[in-house]
């Protein structure tokens, strides 16, 4: 059985929803089978009270949760990440930081919690809508085997190597 813990990065634009509800949720479902993280290209830095609500809600922990910016996992020292996964059109558009050790990724279309209109009670279903169906895919991710998520970080790295991309 591979014992490798897979360690993600969720990015979108301001680093106050989306990719903290990810962070979160991978961290507390994984079981340490996946390390996640989350950044943005232009952080609010602050999370959104909602995303904290809902997460305390079931269960997660909190207390880590930052807003911060993705350059702090492309320097020396960060975490070598195996998959990167954008959440919204903003941040798959923008130029990224190059990444080391050159990860895998993928592209999750969210749309942006923060920009709900309507009054409070609408915007609070939009986060619980964004909450469940980032749960669900994580899950999905989750019970990914270890060969299959192996082939995912082997062919990017293989892609990358002979000059093409995915």
């Amino acid at each position: 059985m591979n014992e490798k813990t897979y360690n993600v990065l969720f990015l979108c634009a301001h680093n106050a929803a989306r990719s903290i509800m990810a962070e979160v949720i991978l961290n507390s479902e994984a079981h340490g089978r996946f390390r996640a993280y989350s950044a943005g290209s232009e952080p609010l830095g602050r999370v959104d009270p909602l995303v904290l609500e809902l997460a305390r809600g079931v269960g997660y922990p909190v207390e880590t949760l930052r807003s911060k910016a993705w350059d702090e996992f492309a320097q020396a020292g960060a975490p070598a990440m195996d998959l990167i996964i954008t959440l919204c059109d903003a941040s798959a558009d923008e130029a990224c930081p190059a990444w080391p050790g050159h990860p895998a990724t993928a592209h999750w279309r969210f749309s942006d919690p923060l920009l709900a209109g309507g009054d409070e009670s609408r915007r609070r279903r939009v986060f619980q809508q964004e909450f469940r169906e980032l749960s669900e895919r994580i899950h999905f991710l989750i019970r990914l085997s270890d060969g299959s998520l192996d082939r995912l970080v082997l062919d990017t790295h293989a892609q990358w190597a002979g000059g093409t991309t995915a």
